[in-house]
């Protein structure tokens, strides 16, 4: 896979700044990748998001897009702006859709994906052989569509 240029990954508001990509990993079942700082206009670090290119099993229970915000900046719409960003980005990798999950106990992340106007799939029970599970103890996912 092509990774393309991410310059055109900003707004009046945010921008997302490249710190890697990561090539698929068929061992681990991982899609290829990018990671990206997510910074306002004056290049301050607000946190980080992610794009993972293609389906498998691992992307519909962790999503295509992953995103934290730091503490200091929550509460202003930074996550939706960044996966708005991010979603240009996987039109031009010809994806028809796009999943967003989180834990049925994140409200902060629900919100944003309702905010954004996803559709919720459903609240999926995550298999017993997969890493959210035995690494983190969890055990179900909320997982929302997006249409591109």
């Amino acid at each position: 896979m092509d990774f393309f240029n991410t310059d055109f990954l900003n707004n009046n508001f945010i921008k997302l700044e490249l710190e890697k990509f990561t090539e698929a990993d068929a061992v681990k079942k991982w899609v290829p990748a990018y990671h990206f700082f997510i910074c306002d206009a004056h290049d301050n670090r607000m946190g980080k998001c992610c794009l993972r290119i293609g389906d498998n099993e691992n992307s519909y229970f962790g999503g295509h897009i992953g995103y934290e915000i730091d503490e200091p900046y929550r509460g202003h719409h930074y996550a939706a702006q960044a996966c708005e960003l991010l979603f240009s980005l996987a039109k031009k990798h010809e994806m028809s859709r796009v999943l967003i999950t989180c834990n049925p106990d994140n409200i902060a992340s629900r919100k944003t994906c309702e905010y954004l106007k996803g559709n919720l799939l459903e609240i999926a029970k995550l298999p017993e052989d997969n890493d959210m599970r035995i690494l983190k103890g969890e055990t179900e996912k909320c997982i929302f569509e997006f249409k591109l």
